[in-house]
């Protein structure tokens, strides 16, 4: 009785700092910025399939500037690319495979890596030896070099590329969670829980990880910046998403050699890259200000 008090008086309480986080939300203009750029191309990915565009694979007119009139009397808002592919068309559709490729990936290699990271740092032993050495192997390799092996054996895919990304990213997060959990397991709060004979499973799933989740908030938008970027640099390579579906990497490979006289083509997927990574990276700059106060 006397250890389940001492639980309810030292363990945080996950929902009240949660609340408590997000109203500090409102005073970090950073990471307001950064919120608003994210969603300004998530409910542009959302609405995409009802807004008057038009097909974003569709040949109409190539080599059109910006808000040229088309033959039907519309517009082309940003051009055609060299094939008369409508540009806005294909940089919304496009948000609409990165954002859930790119959450698809980071949300698996953190359920990886946060799982190796709690039964390397709570249980230690053999289990802490070789989950670190696995992970120490995977790191030795140039994360590039660990991408073109995966899709250039497996194919490209987005199934592929979550593989890959979790490969990648799981290492570096397991690292995170392990150092974070050998702070917290001798916290009162995991010896009451100990003391009250809960499992393993339950300490790390219940007592360990709400716990650990400020640095690894932070760290995931970070990520989720990071496997932005790695969609792109993927598809630039041409081992990105399969044609015909529009990938922000791609549009600028294909429109780079056309740079001299139609550079819109190439820089107009190259600033939604950087604005939707912008946002990850402010974003997490903000929610870390807001883990100082909390």
């Amino acid at each position: 009785m006397t250890a389940e008090i001492q639980s309810n008086d030292t363990s945080p309480s996950a929902l009240g700092k949660m609340v408590k986080s997000i109203s500090l939300l409102r005073e970090s203009p950073i990471a307001i910025f950064g919120l608003s750029l994210i969603l300004f191309w998530v409910i542009l990915a959302i609405l995409a399939p009802v807004l008057p565009l038009y097909d974003p694979n569709a040949p109409l007119e190539p080599f059109k500037m910006p808000l040229s009139e088309a033959r039907d009397g519309g517009l082309y808002w940003l051009g055609t690319d060299h094939k008369g592919r409508d540009i806005l068309s294909r940089v919304i559709f496009g948000a609409q495979q990165v954002l859930v490729w790119a959450t698809t990936a980071t949300v698996v290699a953190y359920i990886v890596g946060m799982f190796m990271g709690v039964v390397a740092g709570y249980l230690g032993g053999w289990y802490d030896e070789v989950i670190s050495f696995i992970s120490n192997v995977l790191l030795s390799f140039p994360v590039i070099v660990l991408y073109i092996i995966i899709i250039t054996y497996l194919g490209a895919t987005g199934f592929n590329i979550v593989l890959a990304v979790t490969f990648a990213s799981a290492p570096g997060i397991m690292r995170i969670v392990r150092g974070l959990v050998l702070d917290l397991r001798t916290r009162d709060y995991i010896f009451a829980a100990q003391t009250r004979g809960e499992s393993s499973m339950y300490i790390m799933l219940v007592e360990l990880l709400p716990n650990a989740r400020g640095p690894l908030i932070v760290d995931a938008c970070l990520r989720l910046g990071y496997t932005t970027i790695t969609i792109a640099m993927l598809g630039y390579l041409g081992l990105g998403l399969p044609p015909p579906d529009p990938d922000w990497g791609k549009m600028i490979a294909e429109t780079q050699p056309l740079g001299s006289f139609a550079g819109h083509m190439a820089v107009v997927p190259a600033a939604a890259i950087s604005s939707l990574v912008l946002g990850f990276n402010l974003l997490a700059d903000g929610l870390r200000e807001i883990s100082m106060k909390d």
